[in-house]
């Protein structure tokens, strides 16, 4: 431990910090939050209304803009959520440029706004931005504004390579999962896919893997995109696949550690696959598309990886993954995604960009 530090942690305005978490970047924020304390920091989290209280969160006024009747008339008038949240973001980024050299020592952007990287020049603590996503116009416009002050990090190799033309830097530090938290399973049971309920999550196609491969499926996690649900989703369920709701992570755990294999269904470029990371933590093998940083989470000794989209490869895949080792499954999370892990490797940047800003 090299002495304690002020952090600031900029998070979602769109979704609270708090369990059950609306994904993965909330996930992260709470963990990353916690760990810093416990470490010693002096952590102050701006955050969504209605965040965990044991965070002590500064709310992200999501608050809509007095606008005249003019502008709100304009043709290129942009979504009521869109204003809001630029709103929120800048007037946290003008409340940390007015009062960030004598409140804190590092500023970390933990959320998908372009705002805090468009606004870093403008103050003099050094700010460290994690790379969540794949590359979006937004964010790629606003590193692109004269020098970017900004030290990025990205949550997988596969994110870093896909920012690299414009954060060629990125130092990787994958997520970490609370291992005293996600905890080993029986296992035996049906199969599981838990997440946000979105087309790009693929949850329609675990239904289908689950159905050729003869075997039951719990579904659980936030209905994100309410259309996909009733559209495609509702009308797959029947007494084989069951929708379990949005659960607490105490009522997902067992859930999950009775499950016989995690169905892991991305659509899109994936850039870590916590769900991954939870399902092994849990003792429970993974059978996934390979597609983004999903081959960094799970190797051939805790699941089974098939091309993408490949639906009757999946099926196969996840009667390979009932057959293997639970306690391998377990250790290998305990070995790559302890939160500890990740919180040690995000303390060590923080002294790093802290002490070259001060030399």
């Amino acid at each position: 431990m090299r002495g304690r530090l002020r952090i600031a942690i900029i998070a979602s305005a769109r979704f609270a910090i708090r369990e059950p978490f609306a994904g993965g970047l909330e996930a992260h924020t709470w963990s990353l939050t916690n760990g810093l304390r416990r470490r010693g920091h002096d952590v102050t989290v701006f955050a969504a209304a209605h965040s965990d209280p044991a965070l002590g969160a500064h709310e992200l006024a999501v608050h809509w803009p007095k606008l005249s009747a003019t502008a709100a008339r304009d043709t290129s008038m942009p979504t009521r959520a869109w204003m809001d949240e630029h709103h929120a973001y800048l007037q946290v980024m003008i409340e940390i440029a007015e009062s960030a050299h004598d409140r804190f020592d590092v500023v970390h952007n933990n959320s998908l706004h372009y705002l805090p990287i468009a606004m870093a020049r403008a103050i003099t603590t050094p700010i460290v931005t994690t790379l969540h996503t794949p590359p979006t116009p937004w964010l790629e416009s606003a590193i692109q504004v004269h020098a970017c002050p900004v030290t990025f990090v990205s949550v997988s190799a596969h994110t870093a390579q896909a920012w690299h033309h414009v954060a060629p830097s990125s130092r990787v530090i994958s997520n970490g999962i609370d291992l005293t938290r996600w905890t080993p399973g029986p296992g035996g049971g049906a199969l599981v896919w838990f997440g946000r309920l979105v087309p790009e999550k693929g949850a329609d196609l675990a239904i289908r893997a689950a159905r050729l491969a003869g075997m039951e499926l719990d579904l659980a996690g936030p209905i994100g995109d309410q259309a996909y649900f009733d559209s495609t989703i509702r009308g797959m369920l029947g007494r084989d696949v069951r929708y379990r709701g949005h659960l607490e992570r105490d009522q997902l755990v067992p859930l999950v550690g009775a499950a016989s294999a995690c169905l892991v269904t991305p659509r899109w470029e994936e850039p870590y696959g916590l769900v991954a990371a939870e399902s092994l933590a849990c003792g429970t093998p993974v059978a996934a598309f390979a597609r983004g940083g999903i081959g960094e989470v799970v190797g051939p000794g805790d699941g089974v990886l098939v091309a993408p989209d490949d639906v009757p490869g999946l099926a196969r895949a996840a009667l390979r993954a009932t057959s293997l080792s639970r306690r391998e499954a377990r250790a290998h999370a305990a070995a790559r995604h302890s939160v500890e892990r990740m919180v040690e490797e995000y303390e060590s940047l923080y002294f790093d960009v802290h002490s070259a800003r001060r030399s």
